[in-house]
């Protein structure tokens, strides 16, 4: 497992021991655990390293499956249509906390409840997007991590110029779909690009 994966199961455990941790009383609770993914489910052909990493995070924890852990997993499978129909499902189910990673499948958690608490193993940019009032006191009933990808923009570009002196044009790929993705395109650094 690379270094950021590591640090993002640390940090994503490290969140969720906070709601399970004040509950600490009730032994003998299975804590039910809501998972919402745009991805596809882990398989021995194709493991997913972000859900494998937040299953041994948990581990970590002392929260085991079958055990004193319950996991409700649900799996957009790279459509992201239907992620506000299994962020309803994972609602009704009544779950303990909900965790997901990204953007977009936090949306869809954020539309659906606002009393579950929901942790966000990352996303660009939490404040902006509306999931926390700021980065100290979140508010809501959202926590987790910021990928703060737009503060590294303008790095990205100082690096490629510094590879590549004489450059002059650069492609970004970003998914229209995501709304994390359309506020990385409005910066000022890839605006700027359209103009090279």
């Amino acid at each position: 497992m690379n270094n950021r994966r590591k640090l993002l199961v640390a940090l994503g455990a490290g969140a969720l021991s906070a709601p399970f941790g004040s509950f600490a009383q009730q032994q003998g609770k299975v804590w039910r655990i809501g998972y919402l993914s745009v991805g596809a489910p882990s398989s021995t052909a194709r493991p997913d390293a972000n859900i494998d990493a937040f299953m041994l995070g948990m581990r970590e924890l002392g929260y085991v499956e079958r055990k004193n852990l319950s996991v409700e997993w649900r799996f957009a499978r790279g459509d992201y249509h239907l992620l506000p129909a299994l962020a309803a499902e994972l609602v009704q189910a009544r779950v303990d906390v909900l965790v997901t990673y990204g953007t977009a499948p936090a949306h869809a958690l954020q539309a659906a409840t606002q009393t579950i608490p929901v942790v966000i193993a990352a996303s660009i940019d939490p404040v902006q997007l509306g999931f926390a009032i700021s980065f100290a006191h979140p508010g809501r009933n959202m926590t987790g991590m910021s990928a703060m990808i737009i503060d590294l923009s303008q790095k990205h570009l100082d690096l490629l110029h510094a590879m590549v002196p004489k450059l002059s044009r650069v492609a970004v790929l970003l998914n229209p779909g995501n709304s994390g993705h359309r506020s990385e395109e409005h910066t000022s650094e890839l605006q700027s690009l359209r103009h090279l």
